[in-house]
């Protein structure tokens, strides 16, 4: 008589690791307290003609913000090492954001205007997504070191003069938090309209 045995079912990978979660959670909680700070900080010495309403501001003078955004940009500044190195590190990035090309995206982009951009395997990224992410990590470095620029214009002063000036790189600086703040606004806005995708971020699958 025999016996049949039978084989576990092995577990699937998970959509995002445990490392990938944590540092996502961790820069939007960061970036929320950067953006707002930053708001705070451009109320107090504008660099555009107009301010924010204070509701939407951290820190509630030029002091409090800017110990809000300093406090908030070395936390920024180590999660986003920790998430770049792991990305390079084990080959998510490759994996996840390449090969990508104009017509892919053009495609993928006619696809969404049409609703027609499936969303049903979450382990893979459309043309567009990785577009977004790809920018959005580029638009990172610069408005890590445009804030540089301007936190230290005397000691970093090369840099400063390869953004233009301290007005432009103050200039630069808001530009590319703008970018990050447009980022997140399409990115919490196609989370809640893909719940799927929320919840594969909080549970790993």
């Amino acid at each position: 008589m025999t016996q049949s045995h039978t084989l576990p079912v092995p577990a699937a990978a998970p959509v995002h690791p445990v490392i990938v979660r944590i540092t996502h959670w961790t820069n939007a909680a960061t970036m929320l307290m950067m953006i707002s700070s930053g708001w705070a900080i451009h109320n107090a010495y504008p660099t555009l003609p107009f301010l924010f309403p204070a509701a939407v501001t951290l820190g509630g003078s030029l002091i409090g913000g800017l110990q809000w955004h300093f406090a908030a940009m070395w936390l920024l500044v180590a999660n986003g090492l920790i998430y770049l190195c792991y990305g390079l590190a084990s080959g998510r990035f490759r994996r996840k954001l390449l090969p990508i090309s104009p017509r892919a995206v053009f495609s993928d982009l006619k696809a969404a205007l049409a609703g027609r951009l499936g969303h049903e395997d979450l382990s893979r990224y459309n043309a567009i997504q990785r577009l977004l992410y790809l920018g959005v990590i580029a638009d990172g470095v610069l408005v890590v070191a445009s804030g540089l620029a301007i936190w230290k214009p005397v000691q970093l002063r090369p840099l400063v003069m390869l953004l233009g000036d301290f007005d432009t790189a103050r200039l630069i600086h808001f530009g590319a938090m703008s970018i990050i703040a447009a980022f997140l606004a399409v990115h919490v806005a196609m989370a809640l309209l893909v719940p799927r995708s929320l919840l594969a971020m909080i549970r790993g699958r």
